[in-house]
């Protein structure tokens, strides 16, 4: 069967949950899921997934959350480290869905570049589906994508000062 490249994208709330949403159903379908979360060291929700379903696994290759100041040497160097594990998993082929969460954000604070992550999904094993979420998906992934959803903000209770919470937005 053949894998197909997925990008949730835009300014929306629901890019990783979809993600996530996908991975529980390829999991309850037998499938093995592989979870990379760039830019994300925090301690989230989904983390503790693969205690639930132990064909989900979850990597995080980020160390805090640096969105409001600029990444540091340690952060790029656990992107780029990500993204060479990412590399592997996905030349291998023994996952069958990949998610790359948030790796566009990764792109965008040009952790690496997008030329590095086309080449990483050219060599992909055929079969492998490949989901990429995050803000600002750049034109040339879009390009490459099988499917593309952009989620878009129309009203969001954050502007009117609500706060993340745990179990809705980690």
């Amino acid at each position: 069967m053949k894998g197909y490249i997925h990008i949730y994208t835009g300014n929306g709330k629901g890019k990783t949950t979809a993600s996530l949403g996908l991975a529980v159903r390829a999991a309850l379908a037998d499938k093995k899921v592989f979870i990379g979360q760039f830019i994300k060291g925090m301690e989230y929700s989904e983390l503790k997934l693969p205690d639930y379903i132990p064909n989900i696994k979850i990597y995080q290759f980020g160390r805090d959350c640096f969105i409001y100041n600029e990444p540091t040497e340690e952060d790029i160097l656990a992107a780029r480290q990500g993204l060479d594990i990412c590399r592997e998993v996905l030349k291998e082929g023994e996952w069958d869905v990949v998610i790359l969460d948030e790796l566009n954000i990764a792109l965008y604070y040009n952790l690496f570049q997008v030329q590095e992550v086309l080449e990483i999904l050219d060599n992909k094993k055929e079969n492998v589906e490949v989901v990429i979420t995050g803000r600002y998906a750049p034109k040339e992934l879009i390009d490459k994508a099988d499917l593309v959803t952009e989620m878009v903000e129309i009203k969001h209770y954050y502007n009117q000062g609500v706060e993340a919470r745990k179990g809705v937005e980690y």
